[in-house]
């Protein structure tokens, strides 16, 4: 018996982690979905409560973090390396994150967000927490490894397509605004926007890390 198949028999009974990784998981596309929203409302008090929604799922996937570290903390035996768990937990955590900065960033800064550089990242973004989510669920038996081969993938494509509109953004950005202060406001924009889909690939390569020792 290979040390793979003597580790499956002494994962927790109660699957706690693939849960914790699944609402964790549902909290992220959540909160992508929600960022298009709030790019998609040209009205900055309107947008207002639409970030507070942001915020709260922010605040909820802090608790399913924090759940998932105690849990670490608790056991013993877990399904996968544990320094896999804790880099995947702070991954999706930074996603969050991001997507939080992304969307308070746009009110602070009174920006309008009908730009298309900004509606473009944010739809980026969606699909990579979606591919995400896909992944993730993946893990809690791997028996469809295609199907999760194939997001981490996507995921890889998004990024490289989020670093191209994030070039084209600020090389645009550069060409036709005057004011200096917008021109800063946009690019942090820009880049809480772009530094999010970088997150998603950071999590996509843990999940790779974990099929590649365990699948």
């Amino acid at each position: 018996m290979g040390f793979n198949s003597i580790g499956k028999i002494f994962m927790p009974k109660n699957k706690i982690f693939y849960e914790l990784f699944e609402q964790v998981a549902d909290t992220v596309v959540d909160m992508g979905e929600m960022l298009k929203k709030v790019v998609a409302e040209p009205d900055r008090d309107k947008r207002a409560p639409l970030i507070k929604q942001v915020e709260d799922l922010e605040h909820k996937n802090d608790d399913h973090t924090h759940r998932l570290f105690t849990e670490l903390g608790r056991n013993f035996i877990t399904p996968f390396d544990r320094e896999d768990i804790h880099y995947l937990a702070t991954a999706l955590d930074d996603i969050c994150d991001f997507i939080y900065s992304s969307a308070k960033k746009i009110n602070f800064y009174n920006i309008n967000p009908n730009d298309t550089g900004i509606q473009k990242m944010a739809d980026l973004i969606a699909q990579g927490c979606n591919e995400i989510r896909t992944a993730v669920y993946g893990l809690r038996d791997m028996n469809n490894l295609r199907k999760m081969t194939e997001a981490l993938v996507k995921v890889n494509s998004i990024e490289n397509q989020a670093d191209d509109v994030y070039d084209m953004s600020i090389e645009y950005l550069f060409q036709t605004e005057d004011d200096v202060k917008e021109v800063i406001k946009k690019r942090e924009i820009y880049q809480a926007m772009e530094l999010a889909t970088d997150k998603c690939e950071d999590a996509a390569n843990v999940i790779e890390s974990i099929i590649i020792k365990y699948a």
